[in-house]
């Protein structure tokens, strides 16, 4: 794959012979694939999500919770055959859904397999779970096959974006990202059991010493998109990775997380995911040992 150009960074390598910012080669390692429990309530519903987590990320998190697999290489290499077989598995297994975790560096294997997917009877919706970090035209290529969205939305500031995750620029093409996922799937539709079966959902962690960040994202949702879009604030955060330094060297307090949502609430977006302080806990990272169900 010469002159990458799939996400902002626009890195213009030939990934078959090198790796660009995102560190991934042009074929995907598979860190673990697995019905995961973890996600929303109407992803992981009673028996789980089909999650697919993909090594390499276009971020540099200083506090990144899967930092062992986004600049590192774990599992097992996967062309678009063996991925496709993998979604099907798993949807064999009882997987609500396919949940593909930072796939946005690996989208010239993973559009053939998702149409190669489909085609051999892959039903069960497809969640694109993205840090945020996209360009429009790489999410124009996925219409169709994505039927349920799942950004971050991290950062309003580009001096918090640059601060705590490199990418001075996230918000510039995160926000007009999040459009496009919206005029692609809408809002959040469930069916008649709970389970998400088309739309967006958009997250938010909130981190430490970070409030303000976290009104901008609300402020941004309230003013760009519909007034019943699905929000999920996470209360998360755990410091790890390189998040020696305050505020982020501590976990979140329970009056940062009240003060953000309820400014959301204030704001009139009703629709929200809320978390306890008690999901700030390691053991609800993945290991990543290359486990493929």
């Amino acid at each position: 794959m010469s002159g990458c150009s799939l996400c902002p960074r626009r890195c213009g390598v030939d990934r078959s012979r090198e790796t660009g910012a995102c560190g991934a080669p042009s074929t995907p390692y598979i860190a673990r694939a697995a019905l995961h429990m973890w996600e929303e309530p109407c992803l992981s519903g009673t028996r789980g999500a089909g999650t697919i987590f993909f090594c390499g990320c276009n971020m540099d998190c200083l506090f990144c919770q899967n930092y062992t697999i986004s600049h590192g290489v774990v599992g097992s290499r996967m062309n678009a055959e063996a991925l496709a077989s993998l979604m099907l598995h798993l949807q064999e297994m009882g997987a609500h859904n396919i949940d593909l975790v930072t796939p946005t560096p690996h989208l010239q294997v993973l559009l053939p397999a998702l149409q190669l997917a489909k085609a051999q009877g892959l039903s069960i919706p497809v969640v694109y779970n993205t840090n945020g970090y996209e360009l429009v035209e790489s999410l124009k290529s996925l219409e169709g096959l994505v039927d349920i969205y799942l950004p971050d939305l991290k950062y309003v500031s580009a001096v918090a974006a640059q601060k705590y995750s490199g990418v001075a620029d996230y918000f510039q093409y995160a926000a007009p990202a999040i459009l496009e996922m919206q005029r692609q799937c809408g809002v959040l539709q469930l069916d008649e059991k709970g389970m998400a079966r088309k739309g967006l959902i958009v997250r938010h962690l909130v981190l430490p010493g970070s409030v303000d960040e976290a009104r901008g994202v609300m402020d941004f949702i309230k003013q760009n998109l519909p007034k019943d879009t699905q929000i999920s604030l996470m209360s998360q955060y755990v410091p790890c990775h390189r998040a020696i330094h305050p505020p982020i060297n501590r976990r979140l307090t329970r009056k940062e997380y009240e003060r953000s949502l309820d400014y959301c609430l204030s704001l009139g977006l009703q629709r929200v995911f809320i978390q306890e302080l008690s999901a700030a806990d390691s053991s609800y990272t993945p290991h990543f040992d290359g486990e493929i169900v």
